[in-house]
């Protein structure tokens, strides 16, 4: 009989052993699955994506009283990068088709001129909270084509000044913000200014630089 009870005894044991086994393992399963999503961080990959949106351009710094200049629109899109460096910091160059321009209106008339440009930003972007960056830096941009449109009274010779064929790069700066909409997608917002003047003769004509508004959406993937 005692040797009965003895074995009872031991087969309780051990399934109560088996039980707290099936229990803990799970658990433990579960805890290390936790720590491996808590240590992985969306900021150390780089990230390749595609943006599109609309510019809103004009030209400041204009000394000459008979000059003033209005905004136009335009459109931008192109290919970024994002690669970190260490958090909060990454770098993101871009590659983008922009159009600029301004709309003036003189004493002679009135006057338009669309640019084509392909910018290349090279910014330092700065994380500040898990869906909000700040970005920062240099941007150099290449002119591709200009459109000048003229009304009644202004002279064609003056032509050659709004042309910016001359100029094979221009440097500009930018800061600008971005909102992450989930893991795929942000809302883009930036300010562009011409770090030199739009001709080569700001000494006689004036030291007009193009600025520039410019809001998108980007994909990443």
């Amino acid at each position: 009989m005692k040797r009965i009870i003895f074995l009872g005894i031991v087969v309780l044991l051990a399934n109560t052993i088996n039980a707290q086994d099936i229990i803990i393992v799970p658990h433990r399963v579960v805890r290390r699955s936790v720590v491996t999503r808590n240590q992985s961080n969306d900021f150390y990959k780089a990230r390749v994506g595609l943006t599109a949106g609309f510019n809103i351009s004009n030209t400041v710094n204009a000394y000459n009283t008979n000059f003033s200049t209005a905004a136009i629109g335009g459109f931008n899109a192109g290919l970024t990068l994002d690669l970190p460096i260490l958090y909060p910091l990454s770098f993101a160059p871009e590659v983008l088709y922009s159009q600029k321009g301004y709309a003036a209106s003189t004493d002679y008339g009135n006057f338009t001129q669309h640019s084509n440009y392909i910018d290349v930003p090279l910014l330092a972007k700065f994380r500040l909270s898990p869906s909000f960056s700040f970005l920062i830096g240099p941007q150099i941009s290449f002119p591709v084509s200009t459109t000048n449109t003229y009304d009644d009274g202004f002279q064609i010779t003056e032509e050659d000044y709004y042309n910016q064929f001359d100029q094979k790069t221009i440097l500009d700066g930018v800061v600008g913000v971005s909102f992450d909409l989930g893991r795929n997608f942000e809302l883009r917002a930036r300010y562009t200014l011409n770090l030199e003047p739009n001709n080569q003769n700001s000494d006689l004509y004036g030291d007009y630089r193009t600025q520039v508004w410019q809001f998108g959406l980007g994909v990443k993937f």
